[in-house]
């Protein structure tokens, strides 16, 4: 908890300054040339605030079981909690939608935050702290989308970064840190820079791993994105490799999507493509979220 215990902050790749949080400010939320631009602390208890975040809504991608709702995500005890629910009730879209999303009934729920509209950023440092949800059938992220998302500009030419994926991997559990960008001359077929850690790698470190809080970081340069996990790095993507080749699709030459805005979304996903089977999921399974923190660096 923030309140309760200390954070990392960077003042090198290889140093680290340790801070005592109390409530915060822009002034004393300053580290290795970065400024505080925007964060939320969830300290009070109830809805988000509408003026930080929205919220996707119904069956959305990958196949997933859930569907979208405001109801599964809200602020307790200085914590968001995204809660995935087994609920069962006639789908609202059904006969209206298409494929996977023409399902007859809703039988998970959870929820999709994003400020999308409301907050984007080009580079900077993210930092989030979270407890996850390491459950077979769960799949928690922290991502980040590029704001330009309609037309040619949509996925994946607009770009994609993951700080964190937890997901099942030929039936085991991993933590993935990703990007994705347009970077084929297939339509709607993203290029990956992934890496896949096995969750034993985390265990093996500390068995009580999956009941602690955690630090995700992303440092975005003009370079390079590197994504952390409590300070150790998981990848680093170069951005000379990031540019979206031009096709008959996208016609657009040097597009690069990582020197454009993006919004931060935080989800659980349930089941689908990558999340595995629920049939032994623990309901109401929570993914908790102690702290969002944009910085970007100070004028020179």
């Amino acid at each position: 908890m923030k309140k309760l215990s200390f954070v990392i902050y960077h003042l090198s790749f290889s140093a680290a300054l340790f801070v005592a949080l109390q409530p915060v400010s822009a002034q004393e939320m300053t580290t290795d040339g970065y400024e505080l631009v925007w964060h939320d602390e969830f300290d009070n208890d109830g809805p988000l605030n509408a003026a930080d975040w929205t919220f996707e809504h119904g069956f959305v991608r990958n196949e997933e079981a859930q569907w979208y709702q405001e109801d599964n995500a809200f602020c307790k005890d200085g914590l968001l909690v995204i809660e995935g629910r087994r609920e069962h009730f006639p789908n609202p879209q059904h006969g209206r939608a298409r494929g996977w999303r023409n399902r007859e009934f809703v039988d998970y729920t959870s929820a999709c935050v994003t400020t999308n509209g409301l907050h984007s950023w080009t580079y900077g440092r993210f930092v989030v702290s979270a407890r996850i949800p390491a459950f077979t059938g769960c799949w928690p992220a922290i991502w980040t989308l590029g704001q330009e998302d309609k037309g040619i500009y949509g996925w994946p030419n607009n770009g994609e970064i993951d700080l964190m994926e937890f997901y099942q991997v030929n039936g085991k559990p991993h933590i993935l840190a990703n990007a994705c960008w347009g970077g084929t001359r297939t339509k709607y077929d993203g290029t990956w820079s992934t890496t896949r850690t096995p969750f034993t790698h985390f265990l093996e470190k500390d068995p009580e791993w999956g009941n602690r809080f955690h630090v995700w970081r992303m440092d975005w340069t003009e370079e390079h994105i590197s994504l952390y996990l409590d300070d150790e790095l998981l990848n680093q993507v170069p951005l000379s490799k990031t540019v979206n080749p031009q096709t008959d699709f996208f016609p657009v030459e040097g597009y690069n999507p990582f020197t454009k805005p993006h919004y931060l979304l935080l989800n659980l996903a349930l089941g689908g493509i990558n999340g595995g089977s629920l049939a032994d999921t623990p309901f109401p399974c929570r993914y908790e979220i102690d702290y969002v923190r944009v910085y970007q660096q100070a004028p020179r």
